[in-house]
């Protein structure tokens, strides 16, 4: 009885360590810190751009710009940088929006 006893203790302690040591890691792997801001879309000629600013002072972001139908154009920005990024054609779609991604 002690045997059984002492094997269903170790393995509640096992689990219970187990669960306690990837948590952290699980909660900070889903999470992207929103640093990628969109000032404007806008056009210039027979191109579509869109105008992205990097919030985060202290971080390089990454970001990639959602167009239906088409590859998704990717990219980076530095520290605290505004930057008019080319995404396609006038005849292409235009863009949905830009979701931050981890680097």
């Amino acid at each position: 009885m002690r045997k059984i006893m002492a094997i269903a203790l170790a393995t509640v302690a096992c689990s219970a360590s187990l669960t306690l040591a990837t948590a952290p890691n699980a909660a900070a792997a889903g999470r992207v810190p929103h640093c990628v801001m969109v000032q404007k879309y806008f056009s210039k000629g027979h191109t579509r751009y869109v105008r992205l600013k990097n919030l985060c002072t202290r971080r390089t972001s990454c970001f990639t710009i959602v167009v239906p139908h088409r590859p998704d154009p990717h990219g980076r920005l530095l520290k605290g940088v505004t930057k008019d990024v080319r995404y396609g054609s006038t005849g292409a779609p235009r863009a949905l929006f830009v979701k931050n991604v981890p680097c």
